[in-house]
């Protein structure tokens, strides 16, 4: 049996990705991002991914589940990939801007290997 006080050790991968890579990853969109003229509903929904995964975030970037996990793995990872999938399908119950959406969704995809593009700044931009 596991000890739930026990201190949780931090992956070396989230997703697929090394861990330094998605450090590397958000602090590049952060850095980005911090000037207000530069920061997009695209930018804010990626890195709410990466926060996400890190495990910094309190709730999942596309669903807004509470986690009950420290970082999530491929599976929760792959879960809201389809979740923002499913609302950027659906116009008419769409929960969050499409930018911020594909935001999340392509930094997601990212970090799962199904994208090559680290996604930057400049890609959602209308």
């Amino acid at each position: 049996m596991t000890d739930p006080s026990a201190p949780v050790g931090i992956p070396e991968y989230i997703g697929t990705r090394p861990r330094i890579d998605v450090e590397h990853a958000f602090g590049d969109l952060e850095a980005v991002a911090s000037a207000p003229q530069r920061q997009t509903q695209y930018s804010r929904g990626a890195l709410a991914a990466y926060l996400w995964a890190l495990g910094r975030g309190s709730r999942a970037p596309v669903t807004g589940a509470r986690p009950d996990y420290a970082f999530p793995d491929l599976p929760h990872i792959t879960a809201e990939i389809d979740a923002s999938v499913a609302q950027l399908d659906d116009r008419l119950h769409r929960m969050a801007p499409r930018d911020y959406l594909q935001g999340a969704h392509d930094a997601l995809a990212w970090l799962c290997g199904l994208r090559d593009d680290v996604p930057s700044s400049g890609d959602g931009a209308v």
